[in-house]
């Protein structure tokens, strides 16, 4: 399942971060998780728990 995903503006610099930080999206494309479409969008694949932990970590 694809979903596409809007990165947030600026990080709100919660911990862990968010799903939607652009940060998480960015590692999650470099991990072939995710396919950026635009300066914002990224298609997203379906992520397991415990790979989206480590994705969030600060």
């Amino acid at each position: 399942m694809v979903t596409e995903v809007k990165a947030k503006k600026k990080c709100c610099g919660s911990t862990p971060r968010c799903k939607r930080c652009g940060v998480v999206l960015k590692r999650m494309a470099k991990a072939g998780l995710a396919e950026r479409q635009s300066k914002r969008i990224y298609l997203v694949q379906h992520v397991p728990k415990k790979r989206m932990k480590g994705l969030r970590a600060r």
